[in-house]
């Protein structure tokens, strides 16, 4: 194929993020490289395109050495494609879209763990919102500021959900899980009977986040390989705000002061998300907003899949999906990336696949 101009494909990416008002740091990094690849030859820039040296410039990295490597192979650069998609798109309207295509929420707590209202409050508030299904995901172990559930009372907590499934009204249930904690040796923080006995299970990293880059890549990675884990829950730990003034509910762990996110090589974690066909989770929490957009765009090039979830510990904040639909409609994500747009009996069989 013959060679696009990657100089121009750079600065075509930046005026599009420019003019989509995305964060300037981020403008001004194909910029950046654009300007420094102006300065060489077109030799000197294959030359390091083919050598993989092109990050060692100033101004150059792994992101925009990527898109020149596409470039020069007369590839239409994917960040740039991903923007295109959503070019003359009408991003409410992509949105609303999405929202109204999601058909339940993979992450939700109830007071049995961290959150402040009764399983049977959480359903009836979902079925109003016109959800399906709702997947319980209470604490693990582990998490005791937040009263993780232990395997007795996870016991407990699943027959009670069929007795509260056997009274709601027809067309809706909830679906058994958990938010089960990594662990620093990337372990998952239940039994594997009970993992097993679930019907989707969200995996968070809440401790240790700021190990270093090599300790929390290992650890993630090893994570996303456990058969028992589907979704990799709010994966960079960040917080941008502090809890919103006005919400009840939250748990102790969402009254926490800004966060920055944890460091770990992004592209081995979502590549292993998308080998194991686990979904990376959009998180919808106003505080949260994680993981950051460039990093969907990351997992969206990887293959991943997605689940849009609102992480909610109260009836209101399961009204919180249009946020996280509103960030993934911003970069490219549509109905068909994402699994909680499935039917629950679909939504079953794709996670009790990992164990098989």
């Amino acid at each position: 194929m013959e060679a696009r101009d990657p100089i121009a494909d750079l600065r075509r990416i930046a005026f599009l993020l420019e003019r989509a008002n995305e964060a300037s740091y981020r403008v001004k990094a194909f910029r950046s490289a654009a300007a420094t690849l102006a300065g060489l030859s077109g030799d000197e820039v294959a030359q390091r395109a083919d050598a993989r040296t092109l990050t060692e410039l100033t101004g150059v990295g792994e992101v925009t050495a990527r898109c020149v490597t596409e470039s020069l192979a007369g590839e239409e650069p994917v960040y740039l494609r991903r923007l295109l998609a959503t070019e003359g798109v009408s991003l409410p309207d992509a949105a609303a879209a999405l929202r109204a295509a999601l058909r339940g929420d993979c992450h939700v707590h109830s007071d049995w763990s961290d959150g402040g209202s009764p399983i049977e409050e959480m359903a009836l508030a979902a079925v109003e919102l016109g959800h399906e299904y709702m997947v319980l995901t209470d604490h693990s172990p582990r998490l005791t500021v937040a009263r993780g559930l232990t395997a007795a009372r996870l016991r407990r907590q699943l027959d009670h959900v069929a007795a509260v499934n056997a009274a709601l009204p027809a067309g809706f249930r909830i679906l058994t899980g958990i938010e089960v904690d990594i662990l620093a040796d990337g372990r998952l923080d239940q039994s594997d009977e009970l993992l097993a006995r679930l019907d989707v299970v969200v995996g968070s990293v809440h401790s240790g986040l700021n190990d270093d880059r090599a300790k929390m890549t290992r650890r993630m990675v090893a994570a996303v390989a456990n058969p028992h884990l589907d979704i990799l829950g709010h994966p960079t730990g960040r917080m941008v705000s502090s809890r919103p003034a006005g919400v009840t509910g939250a748990g102790p762990r969402h009254r926490a002061r800004t966060r920055p996110p944890s460091d770990f090589d992004a592209e081995a974690v979502f590549a292993a998300c998308a080998e194991h066909d686990k979904a990376v989770e959009i998180n919808s929490r106003p505080e949260r907003q994680d993981p950051p957009k460039r990093m969907i765009r990351l997992a969206l090039e990887a293959g991943c899949r997605f689940a849009i979830d609102t992480d909610a510990h109260a009836p209101g904040q399961l009204d919180w999906q249009v946020y996280g639909c509103e960030r993934a409609a911003l970069c490219g994500v549509t109905g068909e990336d994402v699994v909680n747009t499935w039917p629950a009996d679909r939504l079953r069989d794709w996670a009790a696949g990992h164990s098989r």
